[in-house]
């Protein structure tokens, strides 16, 4: 009986709920407004992905750019990428990160610009979601870092992608102020719609297609997926730890229980040596928060 109430309360309340409504009649007929890659991203990730180019004919593609040039030769020099000799230019930073860990590097970059509002309330919002996002991202790398078999910035990309459905929305409610009659009116709406939406610019966006799982599952605090650890895996549970302190201990499922979890570590580590590995690469983390801001 308190099931049916509360599903009646939730269709009751979305009933009411403006925004959800807007967002949803749009989503269904492709109207709603999704954030597109900014142009320069878009035609380095189309010139790496072209099977006849070379370093030289990319690294001018990406020159086109001189902050997203100056920003990949620094990571070339950082601690993850540093060899023997200084970096100096595009074409030898292309060479010492590779081309496809540039690629998500570059478009990580580049997703700053989506996170953006004109109005001071949703501004703000925006700007805690890319907070939050590039948290997650930076954990997402450093466990895709101890992890064999994964690659950490293909993982700091899917971190940064995780809650992507939830700009639309943000965006939405920018152009139409009036339309938050009730502080809840935004929670309801990400909950339903932001999967969702999230997926349909995954596909727009041509991105790698377990991303979708990332989008959908990011928050499946017990999914079961098979014995070995995926992309979904590692940003689940970046997430959980970038909510320590945060997020009251009683509302979160317990770590070391969880599907993901066992498979990230494999049984060999509790929990607190799962943060001692985050506080030991705090400076790691926090250079890729610096890095994507």
């Amino acid at each position: 009986m308190t099931a049916t109430k509360n599903t009646l309360k939730t269709a009751s309340d979305l009933a009411k709920n403006r925004l959800y409504l807007d967002c949803y009649k749009f989503m269904r007929s492709d109207k709603l407004a999704l954030p597109t890659i900014p142009d320069v991203a878009f035609k380095i990730r189309r010139a790496i992905n072209d099977d006849k180019a070379n370093n030289s004919k990319i690294a001018r593609v990406v020159q086109t750019d001189p902050s997203i040039t100056a920003r990949l030769i620094q990571i070339s020099n950082s601690p993850i990428y540093r060899g023997r000799r200084k970096i100096e230019s595009c074409p030898e930073a292309l060479t010492r990160i590779g081309l496809k860990s540039s690629q998500d590097i570059i478009t990580a970059f580049a997703m700053k610009a989506v996170f953006n509002a004109k109005s001071p309330i949703i501004r703000k919002k925006m700007q805690e979601l890319w907070t939050h996002s590039s948290y997650v991202a930076a954990i997402s790398a450093v466990f895709a870092h101890k992890t064999p078999g994964f690659d950490p910035d293909r993982a700091m990309l899917a971190g940064l992608i995780h809650d992507i459905g939830v700009v639309p929305i943000l965006t939405y409610a920018d152009r139409h102020p009036d339309i938050l009659a009730r502080p809840r009116d935004l929670l309801e709406t990400v909950k339903k719609l932001r999967v969702e939406i999230g997926i349909q610019i995954i596909r727009q966006w041509d991105f790698p297609r377990d991303f979708e799982d990332v989008i959908s599952h990011a928050e499946d605090w017990h999914r079961e997926s098979g014995d070995a650890p995926d992309y979904t895996d590692i940003v689940m549970i970046s997430q959980l730890h970038s909510f320590i302190g945060k997020v009251d201990n009683k509302k979160m499922p317990i770590m070391d229980e969880l599907p993901a979890y066992q498979k990230l570590v494999s049984g060999c580590l509790s929990i607190d040596q799962s943060i001692n590995i985050l506080d030991q690469a705090k400076d790691e983390i926090e250079d890729i928060r610096q890095m994507l801001r």
